[in-house]
């Protein structure tokens, strides 16, 4: 695939990169996708909610009144589940609701979410940028030049740079993010995505050395 390399106005520079058919034209899988989103969304989740049982809540542990004899029914102490205040049965408990994934299934589902990225026209490629200081206004421009409106973007770079992160922290509808740290939910949940030309070149790169091994 093909893709134009674009300067920070937004214009063509006449300089192209190559993107992979391997990672961005393949047979896409949809479950996988669905797998590494519900993965992602898992890990947010802190599962910290908590309720009392019997055992914990305040309250005398003394059997209201004797078995027999009384005429009523059988109690035990006030912290029975049946009287207001009383513990909860079987309630929620901290736990974790993260699950392990495969590593090829991630990997597959990164690829899938890309290639459909690729089919919809939805990648774009910019020169790398250079910014000697945050600038927030500066950011915008570049980022309005190259997604057209105010639809969801991601900016993918090689490495981190504060500079860019100071500048887009605050810009709404855009994060920034390093290709280490690129996930399958962050593909999906975004319109377009700028890739600097260093981050497209290291997608041929990759491929050029699994192909050698």
């Amino acid at each position: 695939m093909q893709v134009d390399v674009l300067n920070s106005k937004g214009a063509k520079t006449g300089r192209s990169v190559e993107l992979p058919d391997d990672i961005f034209n393949i047979e896409p899988n949809d479950h996988c996708i669905y797998l590494a989103v519900k993965q992602y969304l898992a890990a947010q989740r802190q599962g910290t909610h908590k309720s009392k049982t019997r055992a914990e809540v305040k309250g005398s542990s003394k059997k209201l009144h004797k078995q027999k004899g009384t005429g009523g029914s059988r109690k035990g102490n006030i912290r029975n589940p049946l009287y207001k205040g009383g513990g909860a049965v079987n309630g929620p408990v901290p736990h974790m609701y993260g699950f392990k994934l495969n590593r090829k299934v991630k990997d597959l589902a990164k690829v899938s979410a890309l290639t459909y990225k690729a089919r919809a026209n939805q990648i774009v490629v910019v020169e790398d940028l250079k910014m000697e200081a945050p600038k927030t206004k500066a950011y915008t421009e570049i980022l309005d030049a190259l997604r057209g409106d105010n639809r969801k973007s991601m900016m993918v770079v090689p490495e981190f740079d504060s500079n860019i992160y100071l500048s887009s922290r605050n810009v709404p509808n855009t994060k920034t993010v390093m290709l280490s740290d690129l996930n399958t939910y962050d593909i999906t949940h975004t319109n377009v995505i700028v890739f600097t030309e260093s981050v497209a070149k290291m997608f041929t790169e990759e491929m050029a050395v699994v192909e050698e091994a």
